[in-house]
């Protein structure tokens, strides 16, 4: 049961942060906008929303604050409580200079902080986590070294946003080094195609983009998951999948503003 949920919890987790994908015409020129979002989980016969997620994006000084917002639902809470936000401070380049993430989570309360430093090629994370479970706190500090291109859970989405779709083939893959917590992972990115994707009474021609995390290069983290975005210039998110031990996950884009 104990591993069920933390992969659950794994795979919740990324999906909602999936949502990150920004609604933009120009990855180095983002307009203010909230995404909305709603989260379905699927088993057979079973097709239940299960949460709900909202993603803003605004101007702050020379760059950008990004905010994602996500909970389940209250039938949901039941199995696995979420409550996340999750925020990222990025420079005009949209490179994260600050990653935080609060998670009330199945109980349990964390909070991680990462603050990024940049010295040509190389990439260091001063990362910062803060525990809490049964009364008892800890904290944690870790310095992580990569090169560019570096992210974390929220920023790699506006990594993904300056991918040039049309310079690529179905097959084609990128690579980024991953800032998660108090260790460094490797998230390749594989471009699947074009697809019309039906959302409701709204059909997408979208890109499709398979996402394979791994702890070394080699051995897979989290199970995979794939991802729609439209193909014009809005570039919009419309639909998330990834499988749980039972059943799947699926973000579902529900409106803009």
């Amino acid at each position: 049961m104990r591993s069920f949920r933390t992969t659950k919890a794994r795979i919740i987790h990324i999906c909602l942060l999936a949502l990150a994908l920004c609604d933009t015409t120009n990855a180095f020129d983002l307009g203010d906008e909230v995404l909305r979002y709603n989260v379905t989980y699927k088993w057979g016969l079973i097709n239940k929303n299960a949460g709900t997620a909202v993603m803003t994006v605004s101007h702050q000084g020379d760059g950008y604050r990004a905010e994602l917002c996500a909970r389940s639902d209250p039938w949901a809470d039941r199995i696995y409580q979420v409550r996340d936000t999750l925020v990222s401070v990025m420079n005009d380049r949209l490179q994260p200079l600050l990653y935080e993430k609060l998670a009330h989570e199945d109980g349990k309360f964390s909070h991680d902080l990462i603050r990024y430093k940049y010295q040509g090629n190389t990439v260091e994370g001063y990362c910062t986590r803060f525990r809490e479970k049964n009364g008892t706190t800890s904290t944690e500090h870790t310095e992580l070294t990569a090169t560019l291109p570096t992210a974390d859970m929220l920023s790699v989405y506006f990594f993904i946003r300056s991918m040039d779709f049309h310079a690529m083939k179905p097959g084609d893959v990128v690579s980024v080094n991953m800032f998660s917590g108090k260790r460094k992972e490797l998230l390749y990115l594989t471009y699947t195609g074009t697809e019309e994707i039906r959302i409701g009474k709204h059909t997408y021609n979208c890109y499709g983009i398979s996402f394979r995390f791994t702890s070394n290069g080699k051995t897979k983290s989290s199970e995979n998951m794939t991802g729609w975005i439209t193909t014009d210039a809005s570039r919009i998110p419309v639909r998330i999948t990834g499988t749980l031990p039972v059943g799947k996950i699926h973000v579902l884009y529900a409106g803009g503003e």
